[in-house]
């Protein structure tokens, strides 16, 4: 088994630090104290390194990132960033969001769950690892396959300077917003989401970005 990285002891005793809950007996990783540390020791004996990243337990594979364990209010998980690659022989993977296009997610709500399905996870772990071995990519949606909500056309015609500013914007970031936009179903709110980030468009930042 690989070596226990400390970081990632502070992690489990205090939480990620990324909320004010973090140290506290609220925060979410003290929901999943047995399964946490279960989840943690099958991921270190497929062979991966231990890493904290983003503030959370991540695993990798000769620098690649592989795996994250992760603590949710309803569940913790093992997320796949290739998951979509994997062949999910069981059914059991779940994609991390709607729009969601590489990742995908194993959720347990409890021990047991894990136990079960301890050689299973292992199978999904190694899978994954052979994936990075071989160098195989996820074919990403191209931006311009992202439709462009009426509003944020309305908006582009009504401003040049925020149409250039939008479009100087890395890919990555153009898809963020293209994809917050759009999620509303009433116009007045893409309208007011629009309208709350322009001046971080501006400034030539992402949808996240501090």
């Amino acid at each position: 088994m690989n070596r226990m990285n400390p970081k990632i002891d502070t992690y489990l005793a205090v939480g990620c630090g990324r909320c004010p809950l973090g140290n506290t007996p609220e925060c979410k990783v003290h929901n999943w104290t047995d399964e946490l540390p279960l989840l943690r020791e099958i991921v270190l004996d497929c062979g991966l390194i231990e890493e904290l990243k983003w503030s959370v337990p991540c695993y990798t594979f000769e620098g690649n990132n592989v795996v994250i364990v992760s603590a949710f209010k309803d569940y913790c998980s093992i997320s796949f960033f290739k998951g979509v690659l994997l062949k999910d022989t069981n059914k059991i993977l779940s994609k991390q969001g709607e729009n969601s296009q590489s990742g995908r997610l194993l959720k347990f709500t409890n021990v047991q769950q894990i136990i079960e399905l301890r050689s299973v996870i292992k199978q999904y772990i190694h899978e994954a690892i052979e994936v990075e071995k071989s160098g195989l990519k996820v074919d990403f949606k191209d931006v311009s396959e992202y439709a462009i909500p009426e509003e944020l056309e309305n908006k582009f015609v009504e401003n040049e300077s925020f149409r250039n500013a939008f479009f100087t914007l890395t890919p990555g970031r153009q898809k963020g917003y293209l994809l917050h936009f759009s999620q509303p179903k009433q116009s007045a709110t893409r309208s007011a989401r629009i309208e709350k980030f322009m001046p971080q468009i501006f400034k030539g930042k992402g949808l996240h970005d501090q």
